[in-house]
């Protein structure tokens, strides 16, 4: 049953990054449309994540009370109204708005999703479970990746946000009519419920730090990738299909990433290893026609743990803390993803080289290491630090 379970919640997730990706893939439309410079197209992609800043705590309050399958359709249905308002622009500021609306409901579908597979897997494949989950988001933004460009391409930049809508909504129907809860689980709906402890929150940090810091680099390779090939002087269609086959590989390795760390533990020297590997990748893309190769590296090595470092916000909190530990997760996540695209805009505007946002993801992927590394020394400390009393 959690198969089937785990198989609904990838197909509708895939709405969040068929939705994410279409300022980025439409980005030059909107430049000539509205007069924008690249960093305000940073500002448009990370406004996406700004609602998270937010509406994270309160939305995991709220899981006490509304069962996660209503979050989930919630957030969906506002991924879907989001997408209709930014199509209907006809100034950035409607855009802006139509991605605090989109950005709310990835709020509300990422926590809830997230929670859902923690809650079905808990101890029994959660590494190869949550790779499975996360792998929906690099696929519906391989999808974009070529379907956004060519839908604009042949019918305006509108189209992307009305087809992304669609398969939201088709999705938010998908998840009312069939996904169930676990028998198994502890309640906590309409009580004040447990608290964090010290070391669960300590964890929960640690984990969305490297969980935002991955998804900042990959951000911003997607979006300054495509430009960095450019320059090397390839067409935009054909850097983007070039860009999105990290995408499309990273579904099937980090499933098998998710299922050798299960097997054979070892997270941390995974994660330093595909950390190296997401680097060497994004070097060798400036490189006269080694895009190619880089993008495979990249999708092969560089983000093939995804779900392993997913999987520790959830071995980071106890059940019936979940919900709540997801919002403290998300805040942290949120606020990270907020600043890179901006950040990563204004450094292309200054320098007038796509290389630079590049830089910047290596920095953002290097760091994931030592934020793994901490998080298992105070997975560790508190056992650690009884045994010396005892001793």
């Amino acid at each position: 049953m959690r198969w089937r379970i785990l198989a609904l919640l990838f197909l509708a997730r895939i709405g969040l990054g068929f939705q994410f990706q279409t300022v980025a893939s439409v980005g030059d439309d909107l430049v000539i449309a509205f007069g924008l410079d690249y960093a305000g197209i940073g500002f448009l992609i990370g406004l996406f994540m700004a609602p998270g800043l937010f509406l994270a705590i309160p939305a995991g309050y709220w899981g006490r009370f509304v069962s996660d399958r209503i979050m989930v359709v919630i957030g969906l249905g506002a991924l879907a109204l989001g997408g209709a308002v930014s199509s209907v622009a006809t100034d950035s500021w409607a855009i802006a708005m139509g991605r605090i609306f989109a950005g709310a409901g990835f709020l509300f579908t990422t926590l809830y999703f997230t929670k859902m597979v923690s809650d079905w897997f808990e101890g029994r494949e959660i590494a190869t479970a949550m790779s499975i989950l996360v792998m929906s988001w690099p696929f519906g933004i391989a999808m974009g990746q070529v379907g956004h460009a060519w839908l604009a391409k042949a019918y305006g930049w509108q189209v992307p946000f009305q087809v992304a809508s669609i398969y939201c909504l088709l999705a938010a129907l998908a998840v009312f009519l069939y996904y169930r809860s676990p028998h198994d689980l502890p309640s906590v709906k309409g009580g004040s419920g447990a608290a964090l402890t010290g070391q669960e929150w300590r964890l929960v940090v640690c984990a969305a730090s490297a969980w935002g810091a991955f998804n900042a680099a990959y951000v911003a390779y997607l979006t300054f990738g495509p430009k960095v090939l450019e320059e090397l002087g390839q067409t935009a269609i054909a850097a983007a299909g070039v860009v999105s086959i990290g995408s499309w590989l990273m579904i099937f390795s980090g499933a098998l990433c998710g299922q050798v760390v299960d097997r054979f533990g070892g997270r941390n020297l995974v994660l330093t290893f595909c950390m190296g590997g997401a680097i060497v990748s994004l070097m060798l893309l400036g490189v006269p026609s080694a895009g190619l190769g880089a993008s495979v590296i990249f999708g092969l090595i560089g983000m093939a743990p995804a779900g392993v470092i997913m999987a520790m916000a959830g071995q980071a909190m106890r059940p019936e803390v979940r919900a709540f530990g997801m919002g403290i997760f998300f805040t942290v996540y949120y606020a990270i993803m907020l600043v890179t695209p901006p950040a990563a805009g204004a450094i292309l505007d200054a320098t007038g080289n796509a290389q630079g946002p590049i830089w910047l993801a290596v920095i953002l992927f290097a760091s994931v290491i030592p934020f793994g590394l901490t998080f298992q020394h105070f997975k560790r400390w508190p056992m650690a630090r009884v045994e010396r009393k005892v001793g």
